[in-house]
């Protein structure tokens, strides 16, 4: 196994995690928070998306489709805290979009060499990801982190564990 390899294991378990809860919320659900001052799902996989993006395309210039105009406004700190629906995307959309974002960092991934891994990533983001290689780790890890609220909220809303 090579690092790629290594890293696209950990990118595809945020993925079967984040698509597995998911799979069966609706778009009201998706607005639940699990407490007071948490993040809702909708904010928070929005929230995902644009950081994926922002993240590959500051370690990879060009190689991700732009988001939907005015997708990333959507998903600011400053809309955190709204619960209306009509200020965020609904799931199939967001769906959509995580979908080619994702297929996009995985082909970056494929066109990296170990040594192109091993590069310092940009000084803003060097702090939790010193190289080009934990950025695109980030992109299993972090979904990973807020999958974890995920897994309160389906418990809160009658949902049995699904792992």
């Amino acid at each position: 196994m090579n690092a790629r390899q290594a890293l696209k294991l950990s990118i595809n378990m945020g993925r079967l995690v984040t698509l597995s809860y998911l799979e069966d919320l609706t778009d009201e659900e998706m607005l639940h928070r699990p407490a007071a001052g948490c993040n809702h799902i909708n904010w928070q996989l929005g929230h995902l998306i644009v950081s994926e993006h922002s993240h590959l395309e500051s370690v990879c210039p060009g190689a991700m489709p732009p988001l939907p105009a005015g997708f990333a406004d959507k998903y600011s700190k400053e809309t955190s805290t709204s619960d209306d629906a009509d200020q965020f995307a609904n799931k199939e959309t967001l769906l959509e979009v995580y979908q080619q974002q994702r297929a996009a960092t995985l082909q970056a991934l494929d066109r990296l060499s170990d040594d192109d891994l091993d590069q310092a990533a940009p000084e803003p983001i060097r702090a939790y990801a010193p190289n080009v290689g934990a950025v695109f780790e980030m992109q299993g890890s972090h979904y990973l982190m807020h999958a974890g609220q995920w897994a309160v909220i389906r418990r809160q809303l009658g949902r049995t564990p699904l792992f």
